[in-house]
């Protein structure tokens, strides 16, 4: 039995709270049932079958054909299941996630990943700031679960990271990894400035380097470690679609001794 679908009949004229478009919510609904749920965010009324024609088909794997940077909210709380978007998608995809499979085609806003426990999300394309990362007022971003990026990041790419790990193929924008306070973040890009500020503890990886690092993280030298040799293994091709590190010895800086962090940043030697 095929998945669910939505298929997009046009552009919507306002931003969509997709999070009610996941399997714990649609299971055992009927298609006018799942046709009349509100995803309007205005005063105008917009409800699953003003944007969308529905295909019933099994609730465990949701298919969402056509994207928009307004599809907000996507794959939000997904506990079990797949959501997969043919598209880009809007702030906050896949927040607060505990398991199930998200993915999308395209580019994500900001937030992606933020509050996840578990699961893994995989973006083909671009990621917002704050990948990973809390909201406003929240004392941690991601505490567990995978999430890929196989194009670049935006700003503070992991802030605040937990638990878990997030993996980028691309560049990263400015405070990549900040304030972590464990995890693992790996870049296979260039990071930007600020990399790691304030980091507690976790591993950051950069594999193409960084914009400069505070000068309150401790330069230990170069490091021929076990650990980036079995992080290598763990992130090859199968993982991301391509090798994000080789294992060979890295520079390793710790830090950031600015709050008395014990956490590690790898970058490649000069």
């Amino acid at each position: 039995m095929s998945g669910l679908t939505f298929t997009l009949k046009a552009e919507p004229n306002q931003r969509l709270d997709l999070s009610s478009l996941v399997p714990g919510r649609l299971d055992g609904l009927s298609e006018m049932a799942i046709a009349v749920l509100p995803i309007g965010t205005t005063k105008e009324l917009l409800v699953v079958g003003d944007l969308f024609d529905i295909a019933l088909g099994d609730t465990a794997s949701i298919r969402l054909e056509g994207g928009s940077e307004r599809f907000d909210r996507v794959g939000e709380g997904l506990s079990a299941g797949a959501v997969h978007v043919e598209g880009d998608v809007g702030f906050r995809a896949g927040r607060a996630m505990t398991g199930g499979t998200l993915t999308i085609a395209g580019s994500a806003g900001p937030h992606a990943g933020s509050g996840m426990s578990g699961g893994t999300i995989t973006i083909a394309g671009d990621a917002g700031e704050r990948l990973g990362g809390p909201l406003a007022g929240e004392m941690a971003g991601m505490s567990g679960g995978l999430i890929r990026v196989l194009g670049s990041a935006g700003p503070r790419a992991g802030d605040k990271l937990r638990r878990g790990t997030i993996l980028v193929a691309g560049d990263a924008g400015e405070h990549a990894g900040s304030r972590m306070i464990a995890g693992t973040l790996v870049v296979g890009g260039r990071a930007g400035p600020g990399a790691g500020r304030l980091m507690k503890r976790g591993t950051l990886v950069l594999a193409g380097g960084a914009d400069g690092l505070s000068p309150t993280f401790l330069d230990n030298g170069p490091a021929d470690l076990l650990i980036l040799g079995l992080m290598a293994k763990a992130f090859s091709g199968s993982a991301i679609g391509m090798p994000l590190i080789t294992g060979a010895p890295m520079r390793r800086y710790g830090g950031d001794t600015a709050v008395l962090g014990k956490g590690e940043v790898f970058v490649p030697l000069a």
